[in-house]
């Protein structure tokens, strides 16, 4: 029997669009959105706008708000979805260990159609000199239990949304039969 789906997590680098995603697949699936650039603490911010990296140890504590405001979301009853880059297994990992059944998709694209997406995203805090470091972080996670896979750079964001939904639909219907 496969586990059902409580909650998803819409992943990926700078630019692959997790927000927009996240919000069309909100407005389909009477969802709850959890927009993980919400919680960075100032300090992340600001490294991030002057172009440094962010390190394991500056995500810790946002991953860790991150699973809580996720149990929480779960606890009252709602179906949350949250975006978060999500790079590495071991944050993903740590989302995991926060909500049973927790899916990913995980929104796939180029450096170069990151960069040109950065590039032209007016009054975000990520510069497009960060992209290569997000690839560089990456662990791509398609091996990976309750995963899906979505071509960013070749759908546009209701497409992505509907597959997402779609497979999420399915997954709730697979655990319940």
């Amino acid at each position: 029997m496969s586990q059902p789906i409580t909650a998803l997590v819409i992943m990926g680098v700078a630019g692959c669009g997790k927000s927009s995603v996240s919000q069309a697949l909100c407005q389909l699936n009477g969802a709850t959105p959890i927009e993980g650039d919400a919680f960075h603490p100032a300090a992340n911010i600001a490294k991030m706008s002057a172009g440094i990296p962010l390190t394991d140890d500056d995500r810790a504590g946002w991953l860790d708000s991150l699973a809580n405001e996720l149990r929480l979301a779960v606890e009252r009853g709602q179906r949350p979805v949250l975006t978060c880059s999500a790079l590495k297994l071991r944050y993903r990992e740590r989302l995991r260990s926060a909500v049973d059944g927790l899916g990913f998709v995980f929104l796939e694209l180029t450096p170069e159609v990151a960069a040109d997406r950065v590039a032209h995203r007016p009054g975000h805090f990520m510069p497009k000199t960060l992209i290569d470091s997000q690839f560089a972080a990456l662990e791509s996670p398609e091996a990976e239990a309750l995963v899906l896979t979505l071509d960013a750079a070749t759908h546009d964001i209701q497409q992505l949304a509907n597959q997402a939904r779609d497979w999420w639909h399915a997954h709730s219907l697979l655990a319940t039969s």
